[in-house]
């Protein structure tokens, strides 16, 4: 039998189907800056307050957008439409109609693998109350794939 991602929309995935696609890396929760003139996205290493710094998860995943009002809801229709997902997101993946990577814990079943892969933002992350000017913590990696070990 086929896993679900491969025979559902994501339109069409439960709640729980949806929210396991979610691998933990928690790259979508640092900061990014868009150039006014530009409109191109720049990466910072700097990471929500809400971000658990080991786990790669959200400390306060049911009251985010109360505490983070511009915390972005992902929905299909959102996921269409967001430019700066990384490339290694599952719903951007399934989004553009690629499956999911070997190390996506789904895959694997351990939620380990993530960081083992190198794709999670463990120890990479800096406190969005000690970074300062997020200007000065613009870097590529977020938006880009790791190089294969």
């Amino acid at each position: 039998m086929e896993p679900f991602w491969k025979t559902k929309t994501l339109a069409e995935m439960t709640r729980a189907e949806w929210e396991s696609l979610c691998d933990g890396c928690g790259r979508c929760c640092l900061h990014k800056l868009r150039d006014d003139d530009t409109g191109e996205v720049s990466w910072t290493n700097v990471s929500c307050r809400l971000l658990d710094g080991h786990s790669c998860r959200c400390a306060d995943y049911a009251n985010r957008r109360r505490r983070v009002p511009d915390c972005v809801r992902l929905t299909p229709e959102a996921v269409a439409e967001i430019d700066w997902l990384p490339p290694s997101c599952a719903y951007r993946r399934l989004d553009e109609g690629q499956d999911l990577p070997n190390w996506h814990p789904l895959v694997t079943g351990d939620p380990e693998s993530v960081h083992r892969a190198g794709i999670s933002v463990r120890g990479r992350a800096i406190d969005e109350r000690q970074a300062g000017p997020l200007e000065h913590h613009i870097t590529p990696w977020p938006g880009t794939l790791p190089r294969k070990r």
